[in-house]
């Protein structure tokens, strides 16, 4: 099955990490399909044929509407390769009815609270001395880290996820692709 990360709660009920920037003005395609700024996260999302199972798990649970919301969120997005990358099994755990509280967790846990752009995030690591932490809607705590040009992510469990594709303008927020599913700390 395929997902697209949501927040389980508004964007206004939260603090946010990041500042805002600009950012190149148009938007890369992402998995075959060009991604219209004038779109939601959602409506983008369906298009991208990388991004399946991340909007099957967003629709299991019930997170379509709020991230269709006013935002502004900045989603951390894995692609289909990044959930097959999972041991095997964990998605379709996850999208069980009796699991749905965790798969609310580790679906908001990809998602910020504002409109963070590929600049903004690399200026406040460089700021916090090469790591910065980054609070999802969730209540995850990831470090946002810089190698060779590349942001990366680590989870709670200490992996790391390259953003791939960044700045995916969108009209509520901003998707940066990633090659890793981001899990809370145990």
């Amino acid at each position: 099955m395929k997902l697209i990360f949501a927040a389980a709660i508004t964007a206004t009920a939260l603090s946010t990490s990041f500042a805002f920037a600009e950012s190149h003005s148009e938007n890369p395609m992402v998995g075959g399909a060009p991604m219209l700024e004038s779109r939601n996260i959602v409506e983008n999302a369906l298009n991208s044929a990388d991004h399946t199972t991340l909007v099957a798990a967003v629709q299991a649970a019930g997170l379509v509407e709020t991230l269709q919301g006013e935002g502004p969120f900045t989603v951390f997005a894995p692609t289909n390769a990044a959930f097959d990358a999972l041991p095997d099994g964990t998605v379709e755990t996850l999208l069980m009815p009796e699991n749905l509280a965790q798969l609310q967790t580790v679906l908001t846990c990809h998602v910020v609270a504002t409109n963070a752009l590929w600049g903004d995030i690399n200026t406040m690591i460089s700021d916090d001395g090469g790591s910065h932490t980054v609070t999802t809607v969730g209540g995850c705590e990831f470090e946002a880290t810089m190698t060779d040009g590349v942001i990366q992510i680590i989870d709670g469990q200490g992996r790391a996820a390259n953003v791939t594709i960044a700045d995916v303008k969108q009209s509520n927020g901003v998707i940066h692709v990633i090659d890793s599913v981001l899990l809370p700390a145990m």
